[in-house]
């Protein structure tokens, strides 16, 4: 049978419940845990990211870790999985969020492992990320899939609202921003301020049209990403939100048009794992608005085309 992490909701894609108060998660290679939080909402009613990490994990017992499509690769005969629940978030209190966000990931970095953690909004990924950069000798590289760039200053002042994390990350000194690579950026909800920004500070954009222009093989920009965001730096972070998707192949997320393709997306993850990625996240699923599952079941083959590059890394 399998295990439940909490009610009926089983561990992600079958693994094993484990804590990082015991010895439980030390013969797993991947930990997987939630960020349930939804801090401000910039747009009227769209909201619900908070139950992506329950639905995720609810959707991902149908799948088995066989990709045939990727030389017959099985994911879960290389990789065990270990579950360690959500973060005990305080929707009341964004400081304090952000602080519990950054401990755990703290002990979860200490591990050695390889991480996945699912918003959530995107805020979560500047406390990750802030962990990520103390635990590491030397800087650190983001490549950010994302429809926009999530850089403004702040959202009705708050610091740390969705649409901030890369401004927070901007200032932080242990990430270097001339490694930071903002991919797949489309469309009027991005406002003139925000990707001048991201050129002040040194970040690099590559646009939703440069990836259409790459054809069917995104081997080339992958690399030409990778190279940017491993420059100078001692590990790589991949952060996705499902708005770089165009909104026919992401039903539960913000109604961002002319994105890419669940193709493209999936090409892309497995090449940058397979150069070599130290954690990532996906953000921003919406389970409310989305009848059918389709966002948050993509999720689980990204994560399975991340793990697939992992272990094609791990095997060079």
């Amino acid at each position: 049978m399998t295990e439940k992490i909490y009610g009926n909701t089983p561990c992600y894609l079958g693994g094993k419940k484990v804590s990082l108060k015991d010895t439980s998660f030390q013969d797993r290679d991947v930990l997987v845990y939630g960020v349930p939080w939804e801090g401000a909402v910039t747009w009227g009613d769209y909201t619900g990211c908070e139950l992506g990490p329950k639905v995720i994990r609810l959707n991902s017992a149908r799948y088995s870790g066989y990709l045939p499509e990727l030389n017959h690769m099985d994911v879960l005969s290389h990789y065990k999985i270990g579950d360690l629940g959500d973060i005990d978030i305080v929707p009341a209190d964004t400081l304090e969020t952000m602080n519990r966000i950054e401990s755990f990931a703290t002990e979860v970095w200490k591990t050695g492992k390889f991480p996945v953690a699912f918003g959530g909004d995107h805020g979560i990924t500047y406390p990750i990320v802030k962990a990520l950069s103390e635990e590491v000798e030397g800087k650190v590289g983001i490549i950010h899939l994302d429809a926009h760039y999530d850089n403004h200053p702040d959202y009705d002042g708050d610091l740390y609202a969705r649409s901030t994390p890369f401004h927070r990350i901007y200032e932080s000194e242990s990430v270097r921003n001339e490694s930071i690579v903002h991919m797949g950026i489309h469309g009027p909800r991005n406002k003139p301020e925000t990707g001048k920004y991201a050129a002040e500070v040194g970040a690099t954009t590559i646009s939703v049209r440069e990836i259409r222009k790459a054809g069917t093989d995104l081997t080339v920009l992958a690399r030409k990403a990778y190279d940017i965001a491993s420059d100078g730096t001692e590990a790589v972070y991949l952060s996705i939100c499902s708005d770089v998707l165009d909104f026919a192949f992401n039903p539960g997320g913000p109604v961002d048009g002319n994105g890419v393709t669940s193709y493209e997306l999936l090409e892309l993850v497995h090449e940058f794992a397979k150069l070599g990625i130290r954690g990532m996240d996906y953000v921003e699923v919406y389970p409310q608005q989305d009848t059918n599952d389709n966002s948050s079941h993509f999720v689980t083959y990204t994560v399975l085309y991340a793990l697939a590059g992992n272990i094609l890394s791990e095997n060079k």
